[in-house]
């Protein structure tokens, strides 16, 4: 039996509402409670509600749908099977983007292109613990450059990465983010950390027959609305970023959302083996998901977990689709979808299945397309475009069309004339990194190329010579599912997407490598954490040598692995995670979970 609903967390303080916003909060409450009861197929209207105003010299409203693990099997994207009616329908407002992609296939590197516009290579930063202005102190976020333009700026469940050591950026909000309290689990089984057995984490997916209200997308959505309530009448305009939680891992939702699919109808990857040819560093071991109970530590899936775990994957979409459907009904009924723009962006793509892996953390296709729908008062709509765009052009495309000069020094260029014309091009290839551990090498980066054909990687340490590089290509147009490397068979065509990574400068070594290094002024104790007085650099190599598919922390798998004292490092991995996330971040690692000085 489901514990009853857990009371929703005390929103921000604000003005005490007048007499108009007091009816408009009333109606959004009905409407709120009305939407949560819907079923994900049965979208929120978008059409009732008053008449919106006229932008006239207000500046536009922005609203910030960002969605943790997003690939881009939606329905208006072409997959016949995906339950998203609230995502087709906000495409056909705007811009459907073909071809965009992240910056890099992990959710604090990507979210930082996002919200600085600068890459992982400018910034120095490709780990989920260390904060963007440890490598840029004076970047100017998105939300801090509309602050300053005059914009109330909020957000609303996960935005920047908080967690891992990272946390939240406050000269970007006007007040304090909202964190929801919900569980991410419902059943008695799943909430008893016993079941876990050895691993860190209950079951990777969870079914359960509960209210959605007890959910955090759920709570995530209600506080958006309100708040969307209680400024719909405000002559100040407002910046509000909403981030979804699923369908990140674990694949929890409503039961009511798993009734959408057919098991039977779902398919499997067609094509579950390494490219032919490419490195094996390139790949990695799903090691994210092979912390859950229900999943095996090595080897291939069987069929009909896969199948499970697509499924929970697909309803997790569903959920957060209805979410989504409820803030877009929530601008229509208090007449702000004329003068509001509106972003729909995934932060990265996943895996399911094919190569054999599951997750982010590549620079393969299915890790790196993402979903991008831009719907703007008076530009296209109802319409798509195969511009190539990449996460850090949405700032300065944001920036423009609110009329706001864009700070300079940004890694993105603005696409808002592709919001005016979709039949334009943007760029001429989309870049992505990701680091790897290459065995006699060390710590390598893949800087990858894509343009609408091909893709280029090139694997080299930061600051090795040219010679040393590994390579990987992949065309398209006759492999789509890349299936086979074709560096070593067209060197002529390597030589000649090469010149695309010489117009970007040498990639910025890590952050992370840099203190450890000692060259920015951080402590010179070179034994804290470290057993027999060895030094960081040391554990800072053991740590990228378990870091099975560089994502930058240790699941309890890649911890145990090659333990001489399995059960006393049971309790260390326990000692050493000071922070109770069942991860390991590099610098809980290195220091021995003691806190650095």
């Amino acid at each position: 039996m489901p514990k009853p609903p857990m009371p929703k967390p005390p929103m921000p303080t604000t003005p005490m509402p007048t007499p108009r916003c007091c009816l408009q909060i009333a109606t959004m409450i009905l409407i709120a409670l009305g939407a949560s009861r819907g079923l994900g197929a049965e979208p929120v209207s978008f059409q009732a509600g008053p008449p919106g105003r006229s932008l006239g010299s207000k500046s536009p409203n922005v609203l910030l749908i960002c969605i943790d693990d997003l690939k881009p099997r939606l329905g208006c994207y072409g997959d016949p099977r995906a339950k998203t009616p609230s995502i087709d329908r906000l495409a056909k407002r705007g811009v459907r983007f073909d071809q965009a992609y992240c910056n890099q296939a992990v959710c604090s590197p990507s979210r930082n292109a996002l919200l600085t516009s600068l890459r992982p290579q400018t910034l120095g930063i490709y780990d989920l613990q260390t904060n963007f202005r440890k490598g840029s102190p004076e970047a100017i976020s998105l939300p801090q450059h509309f602050k300053s333009h005059g914009y109330h700026t909020q957000s609303f469940g996960k935005i920047f990465h908080v967690g891992h050591g990272n946390t939240d950026d406050a000269k970007s909000w006007s007040v304090e983010s909202y964190k929801p309290k919900g569980r991410n689990y419902q059943t008695p089984e799943n909430q008893n950390p016993e079941n876990a057995k050895d691993k860190t984490k209950a079951a990777a997916f969870e079914s359960a027959d509960a209210p959605e209200e007890l959910y955090n997308d759920s709570l995530i959505a209600d506080a958006a609305i309100e708040t969307i309530g209680q400024k719909g009448s405000s002559d100040q305009p407002w910046f509000l970023a909403v981030g979804f939680l699923k369908p990140h891992l674990p694949f929890v939702a409503p039961k009511k959302y798993w009734d959408l699919y057919d098991p039977k109808e779902i398919a499997l990857a067609s094509f579950q083996q390494p490219p032919a040819g490419a490195p094996g560093f390139a790949l990695q071991n799903s090691g994210e998901l092979r912390s859950y109970s229900n999943v095996p530590s090595q080897g291939t899936l069987p069929e009909s977990l896969q199948r499970e775990l697509i499924h929970g994957y697909l309803a997790c979409v569903s959920f957060t689709d209805h979410q989504i459907g409820r803030l877009l009904g929530s601008l229509d009924q208090n007449g702000l979808s004329d003068q509001t723009i509106v972003v729909l962006w995934g932060d990265h793509g996943w895996h399911l299945g094919d190569h054999g892996m599951w997750c982010k953390h590549s620079n393969y296709e299915q890790a790196t397309r993402i979903p991008v729908v831009v719907s703007a008062p008076g530009k296209a709509k109802n319409a798509s475009s195969q511009a190539l765009i990449e996460s850090v052009d949405i700032y300065p495309t944001l920036c423009e069309l609110a009329g706001i000069e864009s700070p300079s020094g940004l890694d993105g260029k603005s696409f808002a004339r592709v919001l005016e014309d979709p039949s334009l091009p943007h760029r001429d290839h989309a870049i992505q990194v990701y680091p790897r551990s290459k065995e006699g090498t060390g710590q390598v980066l893949g800087r990858s190329i894509r343009t609408d054909r091909y893709r280029l990687v090139q694997w080299k340490a930061w600051a090795a010579p040219e010679e040393s590089s590994d390579w990987e290509l992949y065309d398209y147009q006759v492999d789509p599912l890349e299936t086979k490397n074709l560096a070593p068979d067209r060197p002529e065509l390597v030589a000649q997407l090469r010149k695309f990574l010489d117009t970007h400068p040498q990639a910025k070594p890590p952050v992370k490598e840099e203190l450890a290094s000692g060259n920015s002024g951080t402590s010179g104790n070179s034994s804290v954490g470290s057993p027999e007085g060895s030094k960081p650099t040391d554990r800072e190599a053991l740590f990228a040598k378990k870091d099975a598919n560089a994502d930058g922390y240790l699941t309890y798998q890649e911890f145990m692995q090659g333990q001489k004292d399995p059960e006393q490092a049971k309790g260390r991995f326990g000692k050493f995670d000071a922070d109770r996330d069942n991860k390991l971040s590099r610098s809980e690692f290195v220091s021995s979970g003691k806190p650095s000085k």
